[in-house]
């Protein structure tokens, strides 16, 4: 592997960090632990046998990305919950610099809301464009697992963009 190869994929991985933790510092903590594992690891990496420059970039793409979500899920676990970033301690609301930044915003809250395994499957296949067969491997669930988490995820995404209170989230009445 060379030093060239990985290098091309730091934008990739930094917004995928920046989307998946919603915090710069943290998410460039991800990325450089993401590396400095790639690095540890570089002995681990096998090309496609029989794949051309694309699919070797595509596969080492995917390697790097599952390292990113298997370094992100033990930090998850060992703080015991999800770190949340409140975007009004951080922003200005009263402050619109472009008409499409109220959005932008409301779209950063609305992810930061969702848990990280949805949030998670809605990255790899909304922003990263991967397929569901290879999102499920980065992830290390199967293909089914990916479709029911995209749908959850789409969903509760699209009632907290619409105001609404999320589905799924209403309490059972018993007598």
């Amino acid at each position: 592997m060379k030093a060239d190869s990985v290098i091309s994929h730091i934008p990739r991985l930094r917004r995928y960090a920046r989307a998946l933790v919603g915090d710069a510092a943290r998410a460039d903590d991800l990325v450089q632990d993401t590396l400095e594992r790639a690095c540890q690891k570089w002995s681990l990496w096998r090309a496609p046998a029989a794949g051309t420059d694309a699919d070797e970039h595509k596969a080492l793409r995917s390697w790097l990305l599952t390292l990113m979500h298997n370094l992100y899920a033990n930090q998850w676990r060992q703080t015991g919950r999800a770190q949340t970033v409140d975007l009004d301690d951080v922003l200005d609301m009263g402050h619109d610099p472009t008409p499409q930044m109220g959005l932008r915003l409301d779209l950063e809250r609305a992810l930061a809301l969702l848990t990280p395994a949805a949030r998670e499957v809605l990255l790899l296949v909304g922003m990263e464009q991967f397929s569901y067969a290879e999102a499920a491997e980065m992830l290390g669930v199967p293909v089914g697992t990916v479709m029911s988490r995209l749908a959850r995820a789409r969903e509760q995404l699209r009632c907290l963009m619409e105001g609404d209170a999320v589905r799924g989230a209403s309490l059972k009445v018993v007598k």
